[in-house]
């Protein structure tokens, strides 16, 4: 089924004393674009992010946002640097011999210097650090996806019916173009009939006047090409597979031929069903727009 390029994905995950959370948010984008915004920690898994989101994503702009905290009270350690407080000691011995002071050096004193004790992390397990992250990122991704794919079911529904709509101004060009025609030859045949009065009229001259006038308003191609895209999105919108390029290809088509309808209409109702049916087509190309 189709799918929208706009949607928003959560999950939260607490395990081991540890908590993620994942927020995934798309809009409209020609290509697939996906920014990934994760702590240092998790900086190590920004291809494999990135990698599983695309399982999922096929076009949009994407933004993910992961945040990580850890909880465990073993994950640092304190670490006593001996080189560094014996070096701060011989300085200051080195001060009480020349200064000749009082010698009230303690550990209490060395501990206080920089460095000579130090908070260090100790090592993470990645492997089961991205099964949490990757178990974040997929139920976020799943949620996301479902967002988008009941947003695609509305914007179906809504095209369906606009294809519906059109269909009806189409049949109505198809069935006025005749009745142009033949109002043509009568207001033709009056005004030859008014000018020569009681002389006998032409009527093969007045009938290739009218083979020419309904050359240059025939509009049958265009209504064929009409039919033919209408019935090809409704088929592409029942497709499984990203459709919202081929679908706003098939948008600019019919675009062109209810343009050509317009420039060859010189009947007021057919003009404005055909100005009609450029706006619907607008509005269909608009929703297509949010077709991944």
């Amino acid at each position: 089924m189709i799918q929208s390029m706009t949607g928003f994905g959560r999950c939260e995950i607490e395990a081991d004393e540890r908590k993620i959370v994942v927020e995934i948010k798309a809009v409209n984008h020609r290509y697939c674009d996906i920014n990934v915004k994760l702590p240092k920690k998790l900086g190590f898994f920004e291809s494999s992010i990135r990698s599983l989101i695309k399982r999922y994503i096929q076009r949009g702009k994407v933004d993910v946002f992961i945040t990580y905290e850890d909880y465990t009270e073993h994950n640092v350690c304190l670490k006593y640097n001996r080189a560094l407080a014996g070096e701060y000691l011989e300085c200051l011995e080195d001060m009480r011999d020349q200064l000749h002071i009082k010698d009230d050096i303690a550990v209490t004193t060395l501990a206080r210097f920089p460095e000579v004790f130090t908070l260090e992390e100790q090592s993470i397990d990645e492997e089961e650090l991205w099964k949490l992250v990757e178990k974040a990122v997929d139920a976020a991704c799943r949620k996301f996806v479902q967002t988008r794919i009941d947003e695609g079911a509305r914007l179906k529904s809504d095209i369906l019916v606009k294809l519906d709509g059109m269909l009806e101004k189409v049949a109505f060009i198809e069935a006025r173009s005749p009745e142009i025609l033949k109002e043509y030859q009568q207001k033709l045949h009056q005004k030859v009939q008014e000018l020569l009065g009681d002389t006998a009229v032409d009527e093969a001259r007045l009938l290739t006047e009218v083979m020419i006038f309904a050359d240059k308003i025939c509009v049958d191609e265009e209504i064929v090409r009409l039919k033919s895209h209408i019935e090809n999105m409704k088929e592409t919108l029942e497709g499984e597979d990203s459709v919202g390029r081929k679908l706003d290809f098939i948008a600019q088509e019919m675009n062109r031929e209810a343009n050509t309808t317009l420039s060859k209409s010189n009947d007021l109702a057919l003009s404005n069903c055909a100005i009609d049916l450029k706006t619907e087509i607008e509005k269909i190309r608009e929703q297509v727009q949010n077709i991944e």
